[in-house]
């Protein structure tokens, strides 16, 4: 790579073509699987940020399931973003690639998955986050790199062990140069009746100097294979509306419009960690919900393409102060003093 784009990179963006799952060096570089197993009613998340602090590279960690509660968190020193291929790793807690998620979070938290049959983001001149791939020094970037496939594993939690046989797969990646955006969105789903079918939205402020905007990306990957995007401001905005219980999205542009509508309880959603790369250290962010109801309408030039319904959707509602007054909450409803409600782990 020659220096120009190696510094251009350095900023977060990619040129048009370009491949923005190789490690650009930002401040955080986010990894995140996501399992949904059809046949069993549960759906697993697997996600490694690997950041770079003052005392140099960490990684943030995470491995959560549903139905239930079960969740573990964890700051580890030493992470590792690969510049060549799709790969993160912190040395024995977690290593995932495009064939395997490995993760040990101690003996009530521990994962191993292969992946097969993958469909990955059609090659195209942009990535999930279109036309804001090439602005440089961004807060945030997204890409939905793979859109379907086949798990084959385990998870085993709280003295549980499920199987993941057969379960579909989904995975992203998302970096910026200072963790994330002060507010976000997302949400993505499986398990419709259409096997093939994929859903995945992300959306906040995004900000890189004076330019301030906020945004949503929606794409979905329709049962005959077809990947539809839409969100750019102009020619394809995303109307959004989300609280911590529904999200509302209405997009349009190219023929194409899509309604999706999903809800889910918030005593239901996980509380997961957020990095603070130049504070070296996570904080509670997002509430995220592994079970939400989700429904999406298709629609091209007025013709019904597809509509689908599923209760397995990943939904999250983003925001630090959001977080810990959810924390606050359940500590005070549960009697306790303040500790939040998952398993945290510094090894």
């Amino acid at each position: 790579m020659n220096p120009l784009l190696r510094a251009y990179r350095a900023t977060g963006a990619d040129q048009p073509g370009g491949d923005p799952l190789l490690a650009h060096g930002v401040a955080m570089e986010g990894y995140f699987w996501r399992f949904t197993d059809v046949a069993r009613a549960r759906s697993v998340i697997a996600l490694i940020g690997v950041n770079q602090g003052p005392r140099g590279p960490w990684a943030t960690l995470g491995l959560a399931a549903w139905p239930g509660s079960h969740l573990a968190i964890a700051a580890r020193e030493g992470a590792y973003a690969d510049p060549v291929r799709v790969h993160a790793a912190s040395g024995d807690a977690f290593d995932g690639d495009d064939r395997r998620v490995l993760v040990d979070l101690g003996p009530d938290a521990r994962l191993d998955v292969r992946l097969h049959d993958l469909v990955r983001w059609p090659r195209r001149r942009w990535g999930g986050s279109s036309i804001f791939h090439s602005v440089p020094a961004l807060n945030q970037y997204w890409h939905p790199w793979l859109l379907g496939g086949r798990a084959t594993g385990t998870v085993s939690m709280d003295g549980e062990t499920w199987s993941l046989d057969g379960a579909q797969v989904y995975a992203e990646k998302n970096w910026g140069k200072e963790g994330f955006p002060e507010a976000w969105w997302w949400g993505q789903a499986q398990g419709f009746e259409e096997p093939a079918a994929c859903v995945a939205f992300a959306g906040g402020l995004v900000h890189a100097g004076p330019l301030r905007t906020t945004v949503t990306a929606l794409v979905v990957r329709l049962p005959d294979g077809h990947v539809l995007r839409l969100g750019d401001p102009v020619v394809s905005p995303v109307e959004t509306h989300v609280t911590d219980t529904t999200w509302t999205l209405r997009g349009r542009g190219f023929g194409w419009r899509v309604r999706v509508d999903a809800y889910a309880p918030l005593a239901d959603a996980h509380v997961l960690p957020v990095p603070l790369p130049s504070r070296h250290r996570n904080t509670a962010g997002a509430l995220e919900h592994l079970g939400g109801a989700l429904s999406i309408r298709v629609e091209r030039r007025g013709r019904l393409v597809w509509q689908g319904d599923t209760t397995l959707a990943g939904l999250e509602h983003g925001g630090l102060d959001r977080a810990e007054d959810e924390l606050r909450r359940r500590a005070v409803a549960s009697g306790a003093t303040g500790a939040p409600p998952a398993k945290q782990s510094d090894r």
